[in-house]
């Protein structure tokens, strides 16, 4: 999967509140299906569609150890998200900073032209 068609995948994969929350919990602990299945109120199929989701967004690793499969944060593509992201957080924070200048500009010259309000 190339760069853009995986950050779609992450995105994809991230869009979904319950998957959100797999993540937080992975982010605490390596998990099997059945104790990410405990805090919510769906099936372990439901659940384990939901890693398959993430698992091909490469949020996670699943790995076997006997008959258990416990699942495992892969935070590599989070980053690559936040990255994308922050540089629109740049772009509006300049946009901001450029807006706030204008703003102190247009109100320094009504208060030149207006001196007793």
């Amino acid at each position: 999967m190339d760069g853009t068609d995986q950050l779609s995948a992450v995105f994809s994969a991230l869009a979904d509140p319950t998957r959100r929350a797999i993540l937080a919990e992975l982010a605490e602990r390596d998990a099997t299906v059945t104790e990410l299945t405990a805090p919510f109120a769906i099936s372990m199929p439901a659940i384990s569609r939901h890693l398959k989701t993430l698992e091909r967004a490469t949020l996670i690793s699943r790995t076997r150890s006997g008959k258990w499969r416990a699942s495992h944060l892969e935070a590599a593509p989070l980053r690559e998200a936040a990255d994308w992201i922050e540089r629109y957080r740049e772009f509006w924070d300049s946009s901001l900073t450029r807006l706030n200048a204008h703003l102190a500009t247009v109100q320094a010259a009504e208060r030149a032209t207006n001196p007793t309000d």
